[in-house]
């Protein structure tokens, strides 16, 4: 049976913010909950000697038991990191006045899961914690609106047991997601009550009842996701760029250009045929002395970080250094755990912003008005204008392609080798490849054969069905792949992958990435053979794909096409100097230096989020 501890809750009393601190949360408050269970609170409380509070036998006249200790020093850490990191606010500890707290109604919470999905923009990641607006951190809020949680547990998530089935990170969306832990469901319209008190873009599909050691990350069976990508993602190299250049000269060196050539069937004349009939018109129109500065500039520019390509699209949506190198100075202490995102890929605010309060931390403080006349409109010059048109050009051009199904079938076979149990530590990072927990089981890897067309822009839907992921993986499988594809690779360096030898991998834009739902399909029939609810995401359907098509597809599609995320992402695989991606070439892996921690080796500060070892949205822990 679900545990029927019970908990008090006051309607009359009004939530204080998320972000507010409790203003009484010492040892001695009344928000404390370590007294009143079974009389165990009678010394609890008591200074009298401070000095005897150090440990368990030193604290016998100031503890009634280990617990009672083990409670005040969780709490007493919780005040500190709330104090030091965020200037007394915090997102996860909700504080009501004493009164308020020994007002409420005392009602049973039961255990529960709560199924949910919601869109990731805005959002620093889906797990609560102290300084960052997250997913989890305006549900906890909005469960203590509606009276789900209450106001004596308001301080903290862990007092109703809350555990979530996987985490995203910063801007990844989920369709559904589960959380496990404790609420009160007595009303029948909780659902709609919550809901209420969140943004459009969280919505709580249901709550099911549970056994009482049901665990959202324990009892779920396997994860599926979705990722979503243009399909010019499958376009190859550019061949004036550092890795077309390296691809071309290695197959001719070691005799194989033909059969790299074989590879890219229908797009190995694709470049060429858009050097002549889209820049070489816009390059015959300029002046002789312009179009040599031209020419000139975009080979300079080859080699400059994504933030700087696609200077029109990234100038509109990128801020200044002046304007975020104060704020990320302050937030460099804070995200810890949380992805740092590329410079030119911003992620977008939500629509209300009143009623989301969501508040990029890269974005610039100022008001659209104050901005407008901060910044007032640069004159280009003749080259710049050039340029600006050349560039454009070439964006206009990818996203003209239309993958022929011989190119999605040439993806597939590639996405084909990941099925399978396999060694995939060169898919995340600090794992080496003697480590157990590195072999992850892929049930299944599948991409649309049907794109999806959106504006001038085409997409590919890939479905990946695994039992769990690793940090990174998944964003690492397509990135692989589709590199491997674009490059006519030989399909082989996917099984060489799993070999011991460390190669360095990029992460695929995290756009793109989708929690689509978990499968509980054993913890569901133990709940029904106990009369609990089936924990399935079926009877929603209608809702979710409605939710997907108007908060996630919609949010990713105008990102990109804003931004421009998916061109400046592999614009910079493709010309950055190095030999970290070589292994697509015919000298396979060897031609690649073997990854390294890198320390003091410089970085394009655009893909550092690519290379770099933060967590992002596939990795799962069930703290």
């Amino acid at each position: 049976m679900a545990s029927e501890e019970t908990s008090s809750s006051a309607p009359a009393a009004d939530v204080a913010p998320a972000g507010e601190r409790s203003q009484d949360s010492g040892p001695n408050s009344g928000n404390n909950r370590g007294r009143g269970r079974g009389g165990r609170g009678g010394k609890f409380g008591n200074g009298n000697n401070p000095s005897r509070a150090g440990g368990f036998a030193g604290g016998k006249d100031r503890y009634a038991s280990k617990r009672d200790q083990v409670q005040e020093k969780r709490n007493a850490k919780r005040r500190k990191v709330i104090d030091d990191t965020n200037n007394g606010n915090s997102y996860m500890s909700i504080g009501f006045a004493p009164e308020e707290i020994a007002s409420e109604e005392r009602r049973p919470k039961r255990k529960v899961a709560v199924l949910f999905g919601y869109s990731g923009t805005g959002y620093h990641g889906l797990q609560i914690n102290h300084s960052q607006k997250t997913i989890e951190g305006d549900l906890f809020a909005a469960f203590v609106k509606a009276g789900a949680i209450s106001k004596a547990n308001a301080d903290d998530p862990k007092k109703s047991s809350m555990v979530r089935c996987a985490r995203t990170d910063k801007g990844v969306h989920a369709a559904g997601n589960v959380l496990s832990l404790k609420l009160i469901v007595e009303d029948e319209d909780i659902v709609d009550k919550i809901n209420s008190y969140l943004p459009d873009q969280i919505r709580v599909w249901g709550i099911h009842r549970t056994p009482g050691g049901f665990s959202a990350y324990q009892g779920c069976d396997s994860r599926w996701y979705e990722y979503l990508m243009p399909s010019y993602s499958l376009l190859p190299p550019q061949p004036q760029s550092f890795l077309g250049k390296q691809i071309r000269s290695s197959a001719v060196e070691k005799g194989v250009f033909d059969e790299y050539q074989s590879r890219l069937d229908d797009v190995k004349d694709f470049w060429d045929e858009v050097e002549k009939n889209d820049i070489k018109p816009i390059l015959e129109k300029l002046d002789p002395a312009v179009r040599a500065q031209v020419e000139k500039v975009l080979l300079q520019t080859l080699d400059q970080v994504l933030a700087e390509d696609n200077a029109e699209t990234v100038a509109e949506a990128v801020p200044s250094k002046a304007e975020t190198e104060a704020p990320k100075a302050e937030e460099a202490q804070k995200e810890v755990a949380a992805e740092p995102e590329a410079p030119a890929q911003p992620q977008e605010v939500a629509g209300n912003q009143e009623k989301t309060d969501e508040v990029m931390a890269d974005a610039p403080s100022e008001t659209p008005a104050e901005t407008a006349v901060e910044k007032p409109v640069k004159v280009l010059s003749p080259v710049e204008l050039a340029v600006k048109d050349v560039k454009a050009a070439y964006v206009a051009a990818k996203r003209r392609y239309r993958a022929t199904p011989a190119r999605i079938e040439k993806l597939q076979k590639a996405l084909d080798l990941y099925v399978g149990t396999h060694n995939f530590h060169n898919y995340t990072i600090l794992k080496s490849a003697t480590d157990p927990s590195a072999k992850r089981h892929i049930k299944s890897f599948q991409a649309e054969t049907t794109p999806i067309h959106i504006g001038d822009t085409e997409w590919i839907s890939i479905k990946i069905h695994g039992q769990s992921f690793m940090m990174h993986q998944i964003r690492k499988m397509i990135a692989m792949a589709v590199m491997v594809v674009r490059s006519g690779a030989p399909l082989d360096l996917i099984p060489q992958s799993y070999e011991h030898r460390r190669i360095s991998i990029p992460k695929a834009p995290g756009l793109g990435l989708m929690l689509e739902r978990p499968v509980f399909a054993e913890a569901s029939k133990k709940a029904v053979s106990l009369g609990k609810d089936a924990i399935d995401f079926a009877q929603y359907d209608a809702k979710i794909q409605e939710f997907k098509d108007q908060h996630i597809y919609k949010r990713m599609f105008e990102v990109e096409e804003k931004e421009n995320s998916f061109h400046l992402f592999f614009n910079q695989v493709d010309n950055y100097r190095t030999d970290y991606f070589l292994w697509v070439t015919a000298g396979g892996l060897e031609a690649s230096r073997e990854r390294t921690n890198r320390t003091g080796e410089r970085v394009p500060k655009a893909l550092e989020a690519e290379l770099g070892d933060e967590a992002d949205g596939v990795e799962e822990i069930g703290t």
